[in-house]
């Protein structure tokens, strides 16, 4: 079944006077528990697809169905909520914040999104933390431990609300390939394990190769799709 459902997306941006496109006429389906990558050069449309998914922002034309819901129709609100409960997310940054510890970036979207109380919430961090490896160093923050060590947390972040979709944005970027492939795996465990359903844009060719299922962008446009064999 289909978790996500783009018809006759369109996405313009007017910089100065010229009109950008950003997405011209993309139409798609991501079905549940899958491990997606979208892949093309900068430019391609890659971040603006994961933005409009996320409901981090609206396309011009067409509809966005996330979990059969039509997101694109809501107020900041509403998609603050939806993404609450819904969406999980991985930067290429890693946006955690520096002065918080490792448990309390993963912790943070448990009280500031979703209420849960203390207790619950030690559990599931722990849980989380334990599955990224990263108990250990719960007590560091950021600058302490390696780019790798941060992309794990951010990783059990995404994770902590137990949505049912995560979307990473060029999660690896900043990381060299060793530990690249260490958080394409864990990604691809947690996809195993939990059921979670990951969609990451890369331009990376020895990480696209760890996808199943690749759509290829260019100028805005998806212009094939792609099933690897060697996916899990």
């Amino acid at each position: 079944m289909s978790l996500i459902e783009l018809k006759g997306v369109d996405k313009t941006y007017l910089m100065g006077e010229t009109k950008v496109h950003a997405l011209k006429n993309v139409q798609l389906e991501v079905d549940e528990q899958s491990f997606t990558a979208f892949v093309g050069p900068s430019g391609s449309g890659k971040t603006t697809l994961l933005n409009l998914i996320g409901c981090l922002d609206k396309p011009s034309n067409g509809s966005v169905f996330v979990n059969r819901v039509k997101v694109n129709d809501f107020s900041n609100k509403e998609a603050a909520l939806f993404r609450g409960k819904n969406i999980g997310f991985i930067f290429q940054t890693f946006n955690l914040l520096p002065v918080l510890t490792v448990y309390e970036n993963v912790e943070y979207p448990l009280f500031m999104v979703q209420n849960v109380p203390e207790k619950k919430r030690d559990e599931r961090v722990m849980k989380y933390l334990d599955a990224v490896g990263m108990t250990d160093q719960k007590d560091k923050y950021p600058s302490e431990i390696s780019g790798g060590q941060n992309q794990r947390a951010a990783v059990a972040r995404a994770l902590v609300t137990d949505p049912k979709l995560v979307l990473a944005d060029e999660p690896t970027a900043n990381l060299d390939h060793e530990n690249a492939f260490k958080i394409i795996e864990l990604m691809k465990q947690m996809q195993r394990d939990l059921g979670t359903t990951f969609i990451f844009s890369t331009h990376d060719p020895k990480i696209v190769k760890e996808a199943k299922i690749i759509f290829n962008l260019e100028d805005g446009k998806i212009i094939n799709k792609e099933i690897l064999s060697n996916g899990n």
